[in-house]
C-alpha cells in the first residue's frame, strides 16, 4: 500500500450503520442521514407545540422505537440528548446512563436486530456487560426488548398481520417475523408490559 493511500484510509472513520446491508425485505435499515432528518423534523414540531422548547434538553421525555433494527434512531436520539442535557446533568457518565436507562427504549423485530440495536446503542450486545456505556441496567437486554412472538394462525393467515402460514410457519429454529408491537389485542397494554416494566427496574 502506498504512503498516500495509507494516509487517506487513516483519516476516514465511516459510520458502520451506513455500511451494512439489509437482512431481508422486511428488515430494511434506515440510513443515519435519513434518521437525522426525521429527528430534525420531530424537534421542530416539538418546539412549535411547546413554546419553542428544545426537545433534546428535556430529561423527562421518553422515546420508543417500536420496530428497531439497527438502533440508528435510538443512537441518534441518545447523541442529541447527550449534547442537549449537558447543562442539566453535567457529569457525562451520569448523563449517558440517565438517557439510556430512563429515556430511550426499543422493541427489536428479531433476535439478531435486537442484538444489533444494543450494540449500536450500548456499544455492547449485553446492556450490563463490561463494555456497555450504560452502567445501571439489571439485565442484559437493557431497554431494547425482544421476545419471540408467534403468529396467531386462523386458517392460513395470521389474525394480526395477515402473514401467510405457508411462508412463515417454519418451525422454532427460524425467525417468525411476528412483531410484538402489532401482535396484540391492546397496544397500550403491550407497550406498558414491554417498556414501563423495564423503566421500573
Amino acid at each position: 500500500m502506498s504512503v498516500q493511500a495509507s494516509f487517506a484510509l487513516r483519516s476516514r472513520n465511516p459510520d458502520v450503520l451506513t455500511c451494512i446491508a439489509n437482512l431481508s425485505n422486511d428488515e430494511v435499515f434506515t440510513p443515519p442521514e435519513f434518521a437525522n432528518r426525521m429527528l430534525d423534523t420531530l424537534a421542530e414540531v416539538w418546539a412549535a407545540d411547546n413554546g419553542g422548547a428544545d426537545l433534546w434538553a428535556d430529561k423527562t421525555v421518553r422515546f420508543l422505537d417500536p420496530c428497531t433494527k439497527s438502533g440508528v434512531f435510538l443512537r441518534e436520539i441518545t447523541s442529541r440528548l447527550t449534547k442537549g442535557l449537558a447543562a442539566k446533568i453535567p457529569d457525562l457518565e451520569e448523563r449517558v446512563d440517565h438517557i439510556m436507562t430512563r429515556q430511550v427504549f426499543g422493541i427489536g423485530i428479531t433476535h439478531l436486530t435486537s442484538l444489533l440495536a444494543r450494540r449500536s446503542l450500548y456499544c455492547s450486545k449485553h446492556a450490563k456487560g463490561k463494555h456497555s456505556v450504560a452502567k445501571s441496567f439489571a439485565n442484559d437486554s437493557g431497554n431494547i426488548w425482544f421476545e419471540r412472538i408467534e403468529h396467531a394462525w386462523i386458517d392460513d393467515r395470521c389474525e394480526y398481520c395477515g402473514a401467510s402460514k405457508k411462508t412463515l410457519n417454519r418451525g422454532g429454529g427460524l425467525e417468525t417475523h411476528a412483531y410484538a408491537f402489532i401482535h396484540t389485542d391492546d397496544i397500550k397494554i403491550r407497550v406498558t408490559e414491554l417498556v414501563w416494566r423495564r423503566y421500573a427496574v
